[in-house]
């Protein structure tokens, strides 16, 4: 069966680079939503937390259930507000505030320009008044920035945003309330970090998405997707192979196949550019729902060590390549 090999070396690597840039290990919350985008949720929250992270971020309470005992808190993006003492869950919305379970903990979200989730600047002050009202334990302020990623001036027009949401908690005479911010893009372009949390997803897996024109973190992929070979044989010139036909051997040539498809949530692919795997070798033919095809007599070959790479190929971005794998791979920490 096809299987992912989890580099452990290069994760806590890329998280010393983060370390590095808030100053301290215990200011990174590790996001593990989607499966730790695609990693595996239990293995990586089992790494992060032997490494002194502390703090989690999921999508899903069921993923946070799963990992509990490993952090000090977890924050739940999107889901039923409950009391817990370990949990706290975003709220986006006033309707979210009222139908909160009381004494739930709790981090309001604010749009400050993204525009895709979290209460306006308008309704600030309505929103800290009702979860007064619902006593709920508010723990943290969030945001997110839409364009930490790109050369201009939007994240620094956000920040100033953000900032007047500060004042107004603070105003409020809120305690003990951690102010978070940062994604992946914005801790690795920013040369000075002033807040309580950093929320990384992408680069903690080994991804630097901001353009050459940012300082250069260098950061190692964690993940690498191999397949085991199934059968070979030999084709003559001439003979077509897979659904379609779609490759025809110009030569004598031995075939094998290997247990990789987009039943694994591997992209199928287009036959006029195939995908070249780690080794440079052209998958032949239409990628099937179980196999892939090569010429290659290997018992196993690597298919992709950096998803980077192969999102390239694929006209998308590395977070895309990697979600995509089915949590069924079978993982190996190497």
């Amino acid at each position: 069966m096809a299987f992912i090999k989890i580099n452990k070396q290069n994760f806590y690597h890329n998280l010393k680079q983060i370390a590095l840039k808030t100053g301290s290990v215990e200011k990174i919350a590790i996001v593990l939503k989607d499966n730790a985008y695609g990693h595996g949720l239990e293995l990586m929250a089992r790494l992060a937390s032997e490494f002194g992270i502390k703090h989690a971020v999921v999508r899903k309470t069921f993923e946070a259930e799963l990992i509990k005992s490993l952090f000090e808190t977890i924050l739940i993006l999107g889901d039923s507000i409950i009391k817990d003492e370990v949990f706290s869950f975003t709220l986006n919305t006033l309707s979210d505030i009222t139908k909160a379970e009381k004494g739930a903990k709790v981090e309001l979200k604010v749009d400050t320009g993204m525009h895709r989730n979290g209460i306006d600047l308008d309704e600030l002050d309505e929103a800290l008044r009702l979860i007064k009202k619902q006593k709920l334990d508010l723990i943290g302020i969030m945001t997110h920035y839409r364009s930490a990623d790109e050369l201009s001036s939007e994240l620094f027009w956000q920040q100033k945003q953000f900032e007047i949401v500060k004042q107004r908690v603070q105003e409020a005479r809120f305690k003990n309330i951690r102010f978070h911010s940062h994604n992946s893009a914005a801790i690795l372009r920013m040369k000075h970090f002033d807040e309580d949390l950093v929320r990384v997803g992408i680069a903690a897996y080994g991804y630097n998405e901001l353009a050459e024109s940012f300082d250069d973190v260098v950061l190692y992929p964690v993940l690498s997707l191999h397949a085991k070979k199934i059968s070979s044989r030999v084709l003559k010139s001439g003979e077509r192979i897979g659904y379609g036909g779609a490759f025809t051997a110009d030569k004598e040539m031995l075939l094998s196949t290997y247990d990789l498809g987009y039943g694994d949530g591997w992209c199928r692919d287009t036959t006029q550019d195939p995908y070249m795997t780690s080794e440079d070798l052209p998958l032949l033919g239409r990628v099937s729902m179980d196999f892939v095809m090569l010429e290659s007599a290997k018992e196993e070959i690597c298919v992709m060590h950096d998803a980077q790479v192969a999102s390239k190929h694929f006209k998308t971005i590395a977070y895309e390549v990697t979600t995509a794998l089915s949590p069924s791979i079978p993982k190996v920490v190497v």
